[in-house]
């Protein structure tokens, strides 16, 4: 089996994602002993290229053509470099840019795809593994088809970061025709003064915290741990902090070492967006909170008595 992987990039930095394709795309390769290569277009391709050269990585293909995403390029290069390198399975990210780009590539190849994998295997066969209705649901898909085209889910695989010995080579693509749309620029959306999916550790505050002015316990928690503050849904909801401090489903996918949920249940919405942390530690009164299930640490207790002991001992 070959496989092809597309990267993601925006406003000149590789998106995480693109490290995880690395990782989801060398577990389809090794299940026969095959090739994965890695594609990069649009950017600075040089240096995006030489940080794709990671380990399991067999070719980084550099396709240099504008500097942020455009649709026609990206749909017409993948479609080009799918015909060069003849993959089984073409993987591609499932980002807002992905699914921007992917069904038009999917059809144009008449691939089946197979959008938002959380896992797959190959034996003979690709079999995917999709979450539905909100993440209760995992369902099972084996495809009928020798090829395919796949989007898989940020946060779902771990990225790589070891140097491997690629090859890198240059493809020439240049597409045919005017370009329908154009990057003219990019506009922050409010409430964008951190980015959570950057921190590594966060201690991130649910329901359980009551009231708005209990906030401040746990923003004291967060400087103790040098941490960045996050939340769930119903907190954003409620206007105490702004939306690029959610995690979940409807939020932000992150991963960080270390996450702290206080106060949280831990609904399937929510875990969706933070079960790729390396160590979860959760605060709750009920012991049969959801948050437990997938927690390495717990505390059943009170956060109103738990946090300020924390918070002394870390002072």
């Amino acid at each position: 089996m070959t496989v092809l992987a597309i990267a993601d990039h925006r406003r000149g930095s590789l998106r995480d994602v693109s490290y995880e394709l690395v990782s989801a795309g060398r577990q389809l390769a090794d299940a026969t002993g095959g090739d994965l290569h890695v594609a990069v277009i649009s950017g600075n391709v040089e240096e995006f290229g030489e940080k794709l050269n990671l380990t399991g990585v067999d070719t980084v293909h550099t396709v240099e053509n504008g500097e942020e995403f455009n649709h026609d390029v990206y749909a017409g290069a993948v479609e080009a470099l799918y015909d060069e390198v003849d993959p089984t399975v073409l993987l591609m990210p499932n980002s807002v840019n992905g699914l921007d780009y992917a069904p038009a590539v999917a059809n144009a190849l008449d691939l089946p795809l197979v959008s938002d994998a959380v896992d797959f295997s190959y034996d003979g066969g690709l079999t995917a593994i999709r979450e539905m209705y909100g993440s209760k649901v995992e369902t099972t898909i084996e495809v009928d088809a020798e090829r395919v085209a796949v989007t898989i889910r940020g946060g779902e695989w771990p990225a790589v970061a070891d140097t491997g010995d690629a090859e890198i080579s240059a493809f020439d693509y240049s597409p045919d025709g005017d370009l329908g749309s154009r990057v003219l620029g990019f506009e922050e959306v409010a409430g964008g003064d951190v980015d959570i999916t950057d921190a590594d550790v966060l201690v991130s505050v649910g329901r359980g915290i009551e009231e708005e002015e209990n906030l401040e316990l746990v923003e004291e928690l967060a400087d103790a741990l040098g941490a960045t503050l996050s939340s769930s849904r119903p907190i954003v909801d409620a206007g105490w902090l702004p939306p690029n401090r959610q995690v979940g489903q409807s939020g932000k996918v992150v991963t960080p070492d270390i996450y702290l949920a206080v106060g949280i249940s831990g609904a399937v919405q929510h875990v969706a967006g933070m079960k790729g942390a390396d160590t979860i530690i959760a605060i709750n009164t009920d012991p049969n909170a959801p948050i437990f299930d997938i927690a390495d640490y717990g505390i059943v207790g009170d956060l109103f008595e738990v946090v300020p002991e924390l918070i002394e001992q870390f002072e």
